[in-house]
């Protein structure tokens, strides 16, 4: 019997509890971005509602988010002081119909061709700069938004300035709720704790942001009493006039204007490559190790800017800290992506009074265990145990990213990985060949030299492979691997029964995924038990 691709709402247990967590998460990113971006406050929650509707359901991405990118404010800052406003608007459109155009020509290669290191870096220096950013808030000291992930920040100081000046100004409520906040979410991820069924029905992110909401209404009137610039500041609209005025069109008289289309092409070009990015590094944190067809994602992704920048909402890409949101809070299909973009919408309309009584702090510590398990200790001693190769990458993909921003880390972590590649196999051509023998069976026969520079055309050999067939991947001529050919098998192998595939080995270790020794390459490939999915 064929097995069968999950339905839209056929997780919904799972997936409405952690569309909730990364609709609270993505609140209060999607204001501070616009805030950094120098836009109007409700263009972040456009551009959210767009990447959490339209683009989750054009998406082909499980668990990816798509909403207002931190990795943009700077381009988007510039371009609306030296456009306005609604012609910045046209641009953002504009760039969606490119992305578009970038799909079709199938760009969403390039994706494949970071290296594992650098990607695995890039999770966590996005996820120490989040503990980072987080700290402030959670001591009660707001002046920097929330979504301004740069080294520098717009109030002129840098990351580690924020912290020497947050000590100077501690907000009491805003550090007991924050405190109160970790403990809870730490006491919720404890093996005795999930025995009680209303745990796993209740998420920890919950009941810190009600928890939060009834702290601040005890403390108010105190000396502990939290400011309006301690609590999420949704806009509000009064009746539906109100809320309609909130839109803005773009300004098409605009569209011949030179700067326009330079602006155009230069969001759509770092917003595909954030996205490309973001969806290597979801499909890695992914459980279930799915493989997000990366063309579909970028005309997906166009759409989305092109409806954005339609209605006056920010340009979109797929994030990583509500996509790592989602999965940390049990996520299984893009129904979760959706359900947070319905509740955006919901909020605005319904209950935003309501959102503005949460205290930034109980955010603040929700996000401070995202970070945290973007940036495990055990990734730094897989990585140090990997050798130089690896780990060398690794770092200075993580000092780039902490000290500049996200493109430029990743460019220069990139240069390393490349250097060492360079380093090992200049002398060797690459090549992967699929052959089809032996009535049905599928040889996947590697080259001689296999590195990361084979990765898409493994990835894509790989996704082409038929369900309910017979595979052996042979290795009986290679004499090196690169450890992300290794690790693409691996998480190929792990999805496998997914897809009612017998897969066997020639050549390499069924677990490690090593090479055998050439006396044992010659004998028969150890075949792996993968149970059929019904």
């Amino acid at each position: 019997m064929k097995s069968q691709e999950p339905g839209l709402f056929s997780e919904l247990k799972s997936d409405l509890p952690a569309g909730l967590v990364v609709f609270l998460v993505a609140v209060p990113l999607c204001l501070g971005i616009a805030l950094a971006s120098g836009a109007p406050l409700f263009s972040g929650i456009i551009a959210g509602i767009v990447g959490g509707t339209v683009v989750a359901l054009l998406s082909g991405s499980p668990l990816g988010v798509s909403g207002p990118a931190a990795g943009l404010a700077v381009i988007v800052l510039t371009a609306i002081q030296t456009l306005g406003y609604e012609a910045f608007l046209l641009s953002v459109a504009i760039a969606g119909i490119i992305q578009i155009v970038l799909g079709f020509a199938k760009a969403g290669v390039i994706g494949y061709f970071f290296p594992s290191s650098v990607i695995k870096g890039m999770l966590s220096g996005i996820g120490l700069i989040i503990i980072l950013k987080q700290i402030p808030h959670a001591f009660g000291y707001d002046s920097d938004p929330e979504g301004d992930f740069a080294f520098k920040q717009i109030d002129g100081e840098t990351t580690f300035s924020a912290l020497e000046h947050m000590l100077d100004a501690i907000t009491p409520g805003a550090l007991l709720i924050s405190v109160l906040s970790l403990g809870i979410l730490i006491l919720w991820q404890q093996p005795f704790i999930k025995k009680f069924k209303i745990t796993n029905i209740i998420q920890g992110p919950l009941v810190v942001v009600a928890v939060g909401i009834i702290l601040q209404q005890v403390l108010m009137g105190t000396s502990w009493n939290l400011e309006p610039e301690h609590l999420v500041t949704l806009p509000i609209a009064n009746g539906w006039g109100e809320f309609i005025g909130l839109f803005t069109l773009p300004d098409f008289s605009q569209w011949s204007n030179p700067a326009i289309w330079v602006t155009a092409i230069t969001i759509a070009i770092v917003a595909s490559l954030e996205t490309l990015l973001c969806v290597e590094a979801t499909d890695k944190l992914d459980p279930y190790k799915r493989l997000t067809p990366t063309n579909l994602e970028l005309k997906a992704q166009g759409v989305g800017n092109l409806i954005s920048g339609l209605i006056g909402g920010l340009p979109v890409t797929q994030v990583i800290v509500r996509s790592s949101a989602n999965i940390q809070s049990g996520g299984k299909t893009k129904a979760a992506a959706f359900i947070h973009g319905l509740m955006l919408l919901g909020s605005v309309l319904v209950i935003p009074k309501l959102l503005n009584m949460i205290p930034l702090a109980s955010l603040a510590a929700i996000l401070i265990v995202v970070g945290f398990k973007l940036a495990k200790p055990s990734l730094f001693k897989e990585m140090a145990r990997l050798g130089n190769k690896q780990l060398v990458p690794f770092v200075v993909t993580i000092v780039a990213i902490l000290f500049t921003d996200l493109l430029v880390g990743i460019g220069i972590g990139m240069v390393v990985a490349i250097f060492y590649i360079l380093l090992n196999n200049y002398k060797t051509p690459y090549f992967v060949e699929d052959k089809r023998k032996d009535a049905g069976i599928i040889h996947l026969e590697l080259a001689e030299d296999v590195s990361f520079l084979n990765k898409a055309s493994m990835l894509l050999s790989l996704k082409k492979l038929p369900r309910n067939s017979k595979v052996v991947i042979d290795a009986t001529q290679t004499l090196h691997i690169d450890y992300d050919i290794k690790e693409i098998i691996m998480e190929y192998k792990a999805n496998a029964a997914y897809k009612n595939i017998d897969l066997s080995f020639i050549g390499l270790n069924p677990e490690t995924m090593d090479l055998e020794s050439s006396s044992r390459k010659q004998k028969a490939g150890a075949r792996i038990p993968v149970e059929p999915v019904d």
